[in-house]
């Protein structure tokens, strides 16, 4: 059982939260406060937060930066809960449907033995949104301190939403890591363009973390944060080296894409070899793809400076697969042709809908495999709007095929605008021919 912690107690552990910080730019320095909601800061135009920055009342090692540090070091648990905690933060938590007796079929970790029907429960997490009335948005992050997170190890499917909406982007994330310990870590996840509205429509948006297999997995959750309008230049950042290399034989691959979440890309050399620069710290999962092999990730855990381990992906060769009589190779993009929309506007016309219904029908023959749906536009035009749109129109392209009886989750939509070009910008050929959306088999 999680007893209440003293007041004493309390108080120590939030004077040291406050003195951990020592290299992060940010207005947010009342820690010890269960919330805030700031304007015009350093890190962000918006910057909203819910529960407060304690590591867990643990408190933080002396000149511990949450925000640019690596992972904290592992602490005791169970541990002991405060009164005025927010429910589903500073606490262990184990799946909705955990049950001591059934534990998913992976076994369980140490947390599991804290079970209790109404304390470990996940809880919804509000997030004060009045101040985003009106904001015009051109980004969006949802920042998550997380502790214990051991998806691979244990079997764990973990789910977010937003506003009970499946947030697919963000549960990739999270079940990629594999984080044990316990240990916490700041994981920073953007936030695709379908949600924006829901941030600027109501004064909460309600975020619930829950994972669906009722697993042995005991995780916490130390503080949540809404980064809007963010301001990359004043992150902490670190230098991310890595391998590609082929599972089991460890042969590199070359000219495999290395990508991050916020979409930034890169590709290895002839060793198979890649770096990324100027990474924002945090936990952050790796993604690699190259042809005939299924899409793979590795977690990196970024502290300032070059000073950071080695990231390997393996990736394991995949089959080949047959989308309207055409084979195609696991990893391989490819056009779908007669996709159309109105010059500016994101509406699917009539015309795209056959083609759309060979994606339903590859999907619905091959139950495993996932896919990427990717926009794409010619260079007119700001950069900035033609990414927005080329999102739009390939999540209405989505939703047509979800909206056929196909599981969200296994389609990654993705709006490059005019940063992929196939062609040159130059002809109204080329620009016809990077006015495009293509479909990648990510696994199957």
């Amino acid at each position: 059982m999680i007893a209440p912690r003293l007041a004493a107690a309390a108080a120590m552990s939030c004077a040291l939260c406050v003195a951990a910080q020592t290299k992060t730019n940010t207005d947010d320095k009342a820690w010890a406060s269960q919330s805030a909601a700031l304007k015009d800061t350093l890190e962000a135009e918006f910057l909203i937060r819910v529960g407060d920055v304690d590591n867990l009342n643990f408190g933080w090692p002396e000149g511990f930066d949450p925000f640019c540090g690596r992972m904290t070091e592992t602490h005791p648990y169970p541990w002991d809960l405060r009164a005025d905690d927010v429910p589903g933060l500073d606490r262990i938590l184990l799946s909705s449907k955990y049950r001591p007796e059934k534990n998913g079929g992976c076994g369980a970790d140490g947390y599991s033995g804290s079970w209790d029907a109404k304390l470990t429960k996940p809880a919804p997490l509000v997030l004060p949104t009045a101040s985003l009335k009106d904001a015009v948005i051109s980004n969006a992050f949802l920042q998550l301190f997380i502790d214990d997170f051991q998806a691979k190890g244990l079997c764990s499917k973990f789910q977010l939403t937003l506003n009970g909406k499946r947030f697919i982007e963000a549960e990739k994330v999270l079940n990629a890591i594999d984080q044990t310990g316990p240990v916490g870590k700041l994981v920073t996840i953007p936030i695709p363009e379908e949600f924006w509205s829901e941030l600027t429509a109501a004064k909460n948006v309600t975020l619930v973390i829950d994972e669906a297999n009722g697993s042995g997995d005991g995780f916490a959750l130390d503080f949540v944060r809404l980064l809007v309008n963010r301001k990359r230049e004043n992150t902490c950042k670190g230098t991310v080296v890595g391998r590609v290399v082929e599972k089991d034989t460890e042969t590199p691959i070359a000219n495999a894409r290395v990508f991050l979440a916020d979409k930034t890309t890169v590709q290895t050399d002839a060793e198979g070899r890649f770096t990324l620069k100027d990474v924002p710290t945090g936990f952050e999962v790796v993604t690699a793809s190259a042809r005939s092999y299924a899409d793979g990730s590795a977690t990196a855990d970024i502290g300032t400076g070059e000073e950071n381990a080695e990231v390997v992906i393996a990736l394991e060769k995949g089959k080949a697969l047959v989308f309207d009589k055409k084979t195609l190779a696991v990893g391989e993009a490819f056009n779908l042709s007669s996709i159309l929309f109105d010059a500016g506007k994101a509406e699917l016309k009539k015309e795209s809908k056959p083609e759309l219904e060979k994606v339903v029908q590859f999907l619905k023959a091959n139950p495993s495999a996932e896919i990427e749906l990717s926009g794409h536009t010619s260079a007119e035009g700001e950069a900035s709007m033609n990414r927005s749109l080329s999102y739009r129109r390939v999540k209405a392209c989505k939703d047509f095929v979800v909206g056929k009886g196909v599981d969200g989750a296994r389609i990654v939509a993705v709006g490059y605008g005019p940063d992929r070009p196939v062609a040159g910008n130059d002809t109204e050929a080329g620009r016809k021919q990077n006015r495009r959306v293509e479909l990648r088999i990510v696994k199957n």
